[in-house]
């Protein structure tokens, strides 16, 4: 066989090989999709099934509770050890004891009024007559945040450098120094102190009641310690820049869960 036709028949064959080996190099491999493919079944109230990238910290300030208070209530031994689809509960059952701080009010004894002797009638005059028409009532003054709930003070002295916006800041944030002064904004108790929930630094959560927590994320020493019960103004930490691009205090107000303004509680 001479070369010439050694090489028509051979190339034509190798040319073939090369081509479905491209091909093979290029398709994707195929991607097997094991869920099941149903959807999660809806929980009851006061339950929540736990999600991928859940934490129990974030579980518990997304529902205004103490992280502590839930792993006691689901029997969780290490609350890094949650799955997901596991449903826990969220809010106490009724034995339970919660972080909330219970304000007790006393029964007061009912007074006995004596009547007042009914006033010698007396005809009016024009000076009466004229008051009655001036007088004006009063208008009633319309509720405000709080009137309904909590009075806070504000957490640190410095110019509000972000407001609130719920699709961006769950909170507002406070322009300092480092040292600066971090006090609670009303009374309560210290449900968390660390930092392990990311984007927030050094960071103190302060349980005022069942329905309202407030936060305090990018502290640079914290002075306070979980179960601590603290006052109204008491310095708990101090201002830092901890998982922050600068110095300044990010202050939530959580009411049952979902973030509010807190400039509508502030004086």
């Amino acid at each position: 066989m001479t070369l010439t036709r050694f090489l028509m028949i051979v190339l034509p064959v190798l040319a073939v090989l090369f081509q479905s080996g491209c091909a093979t190099r290029l398709s994707p491999a195929p991607v097997v999709d094991r869920s099941s493919g149903r959807s999660a079944e809806p929980v009851e109230p006061g339950y929540y099934r736990i999600k991928r990238g859940d934490t129990l910290l974030r579980i518990a300030l997304d529902h205004g509770q103490s992280h502590r208070d839930i792993a006691e209530w689901n029997n969780i031994a290490d609350p890094n050890l949650i799955e997901v689809d596991q449903v826990i509960r969220i809010t106490p059952p009724k034995s339970a004891k919660t972080a909330s701080t219970k304000i007790e009010v006393k029964q007061e004894k009912p007074v006995t009024v004596k009547e007042a002797p009914k006033p010698i009638d007396k005809q009016p005059n024009k000076e009466d007559k004229l008051a009655k028409q001036e007088a004006v009532p009063e208008k009633t003054k319309p509720d405000t945040p709080t009137d309904l709930g909590i009075r806070l003070s504000w957490p640190s002295k410095g110019e509000v450098i972000e407001r609130f916006d719920e699709g961006k800041s769950k909170g507002i944030g406070i322009a300092g120094k480092p040292g600066d002064a971090v006090q609670s904004a009303a009374d309560g108790k210290v449900v968390y102190a660390g930092n392990s929930l990311r984007g927030y630094g050094n960071l103190v959560i302060v349980k005022h009641d069942n329905t309202y927590l407030t936060a305090y994320a990018h502290n640079k020493t914290l002075l306070v310690k979980e179960g601590d019960m603290v006052k109204k103004s008491q310095k708990i930490a101090e201002m830092g820049n901890t998982d922050a691009d600068r110095v300044k205090l990010h202050f939530e107000l959580r009411k049952n869960g979902k973030p509010v303004d807190p400039i509508a509680y502030l004086p």
